[in-house]
This record gives C-alpha cells, sequence and structure tokens, in this order.
C-alpha cells in the first residue's frame, strides 16, 4: 500500500535523526543550547507550511503528496551542507515545512482513498511510523559504527523517499472533492476546533514520552542508559499494537475509544511520572501507547468522512500540531517547581477532555 510506504519512509527519517544529533552536534562542533536553539527551527517552518499545504492539495492530494516527498527528501539531503548552528536551523526550517506539508498530504490522501474505497486505512498507515522509528534509530547507530558519516546517511534516506514517492502514482483517487459552501466552512472550522483540540492533548502526551521518558528513568528511577533507551520503544510498540488491535476488530465507536483514551492514558502516564520502580514506569508508558494509539487514526478516520472537501483534515492536522510545540514547554515549565516525575503525571489530566468528549456527545 503506498500510503503505509510513505508514512513509513517519514518515519525512517525522525527515527534516523534521534541518532544523528550527538554525531550532528560533534561534528558542527556546537553546544547542546545551539542545537536545541536549531531544533526549535522545525516547528516553525511546519506550522506555516501545514496551513499552506492544506489549501494547496485538497482536490489534488495525490500530486501534492509526490511534491512534498520530493521536497522532504531535498530538504532532508540539505542538512548535510549545513556546517554552523545557523545554517543547521536554515536546513531544519526547510525540514520542519516539508514534513508538516507532508503531514497534510498524506492525511489529506488517506482520507480521500479510505472514503472513496470504504476502506479503513488511518490505523495501518499510522501505525507504519512508530514500527519505522523503532527500526532506524538502531540502524543508523549501526551505520554509524560502520563508518558512514551523517551526510552519507542523509543521502540514503533522502533516496528512499525519491524512490517510494513513484508509489505515490499508483494511488486510486477519483475527481477532487467539492468545495464546502461559506456556512460549512464555519461549522467545518468549529468542529477542527474540538477534534484538533482533543488530538492535541493526545499529541502532547506523546511527544513528552518521547521526549523525557529517558531522563525520568535515568536521573529518577536509576536505570542504566540501555534501560532508560527502552522507554520510548515500549511506547512505540504499544502505541502500533493499540493501533493494529483496533483494525482488526469491527469498527470501534469513537466515543468508546474517547474513553479509553481517556482513562487509559491519563491513568497510564500518570503511573509512568509516579510510580516506584523502572518496571512500573515502563508498565504506564506502555498502558499509555495502548491507550492512545488508535485515538489519532481515529479523530483523522471521522474527520475524513464528515466532509468530503478535506476542510476538516487539514484543520484538524494543523491545529492539533500545537501539541508538539506547546508540549516541551509545558512539561519544562511543570518541572521547575514540580519535578519531572509529576510533571508527566500532571499530563494525566489532559485524558480528562476525552472523557468529557465521552460523556457529552
Amino acid at each position: 500500500m503506498p500510503l503505509i510506504a510513505v508514512c513509513a519512509v517519514w518515519g525512517v527519517f525522525w527515527g534516523a535523526w534521534s541518532a544523528l544529533l550527538p554525531a550532528i552536534k560533534l561534528e558542527l562542533g556546537i553546544s547542546a543550547g545551539d542545537l536545541g536553539l536549531a531544533l526549535s527551527a522545525v516547528p516553525v517552518g511546519a506550522l506555516p507550511a501545514m496551513a499552506l499545504a492544506g489549501r494547496l492539495a485538497r482536490g489534488r492530494e495525490r500530486t501534492a503528496l509526490m511534491a512534498v516527498m520530493v521536497l522532504f527528501a531535498l530538504s532532508v539531503a540539505g542538512i548535510g551542507l549545513a556546517g554552523t548552528a545557523w545554517q543547521l536551523a536554515l536546513a531544519l526550517l526547510l525540514v520542519g515545512a516539508t514534513s508538516g506539508a507532508l503531514d497534510i498530504a498524506l492525511n489529506l490522501a488517506t482520507g480521500r482513498v479510505e472514503r472513496e474505497s470504504g476502506r479503513r486505512l488511518f490505523n495501518p498507515v499510522h501505525a507504519a511510523f512508530p514500527v519505522a522509528v523503532i527500526a532506524a534509530a538502531p540502524a543508523t547507530g549501526l551505520a554509524r559504527s560502520l563508518g558512514l558519516g551523517v551526510g552519507a546517511v542523509l543521502v540514503v534516506i533522502a533516496l528512499i523517499v525519491l524512490a517510494t514517492s513513484l508509489a505515490v502514482l499508483t494511488l486510486p483517487l477519483g475527481p477532487g472533492p467539492r468545495e464546502a459552501q461559506d456556512t460549512d466552512r464555519r461549522r467545518l472550522w468549529g468542529a477542527a476546533l474540538v477534534l484538533g483540540a482533543l488530538m492535541g492533548c493526545v499529541l502532547i502526551i506523546e511527544n513528552s514520552v518521547e521526549q523525557w521518558s529517558v531522563l525520568l528513568l535515568e536521573e529518577h528511577r536509576g536505570a542504566t542508559p540501555l534501560v532508560a533507551s527502552a522507554a520510548p520503544a515500549v511506547y512505540m510498540a504499544a502505541l502500533t499494537a493499540g493501533r493494529l488491535v483496533v483494525q482488526a476488530l469491527p469498527r470501534v465507536p469513537l466515543r468508546v475509544l474517547y474513553l479509553v483514551a481517556g482513562v487509559g492514558g491519563g491513568v497510564g502516564i500518570a503511573v509512568a511520572g509516579l510510580g516506584g520502580g523502572v518496571l512500573i514506569s515502563l508498565a504506564g508508558f506502555a498502558v499509555t501507547g495502548l491507550a492512545l494509539g488508535p485515538m489519532v487514526p481515529a479523530l483523522l478516520s471521522h474527520a475524513a468522512a464528515d466532509d468530503v472537501s478535506g476542510r476538516l483534515v487539514w484543520g484538524v492536522s494543523t491545529i492539533s500540531y500545537t501539541g508538539f510545540v506547546v508540549s516541551p514547554l509545558l512539561v519544562a515549565g511543570l518541572s521547575g517547581p514540580f519535578g519531572l516525575p509529576a510533571a508527566l503525571a500532571v499530563l494525566g489530566l489532559l485524558g480528562l477532555p476525552l472523557v468529557v468528549r465521552f460523556a457529552v456527545p
């Protein structure tokens, strides 16, 4: 399935990227602060690109997806040309923009194919991303140990992305959707705010696990670096399992998923933060991933089915991305007065809006 392949190669880059960061920092001779500032260029580039991509891609999903994949590949290869911190920031601004556009184009294309074929696709498509991340990180570490430099690894990834873009040509898409009327637009953007905010709650927790779970286990649970590094993988594996389980079942009502995600995700991250040992925290991360995993695909699928113009998928995807922007600031702000374990546990409160949505349909 081309869409699964697209999401997988997207995950390959981001999985490899986490493993390349130490080498990039060393090669450029920059401080951790400089690296952090450069990395902040990713969301800065992503948000405006997502807004623009949604406007341009609706009704042209196949062409748009192929175009942004080519641009994404070029931006990935371009990182290897950076020789200073500001050049890295500029390269990552382009990566953020093309990755954000790829996010929108992929969701729009998946929604179109799902709606026109009648097949449920968002769960398997979005399950490909965490699987690719889990596989790409150690593979990149192995490539580095064999002597491949950062530039060579990035070029290989760029070539894989380019090759995969050709598969997009086989997508069975019909004529472009009709444009929504003005009254429909107001209704759709209202729905996008609600669904996007709910999805943003999920993404805040997800991003927090990815960024802070290793630090939690090393500094607050006394885990070795090897054991601590398993935390994001445990979460991603559970996330994938949750999506595939829901895909294998008969269609689960969205209201049920709200309840499971709100209760399971909220309790899971609270246990992970406040649990007294390594195994308890890992179990908490696993429960969090298992409960939250199906929520994002379910919301996107609901948005695609409820609006043939694609405006709702575009809005939900863009609004929810603010969760990735807010997440590091939120956890860092809470960690100051309360400490990291309590900060992660407080994120369990983000499950409450999902429970409320279950209770008030």
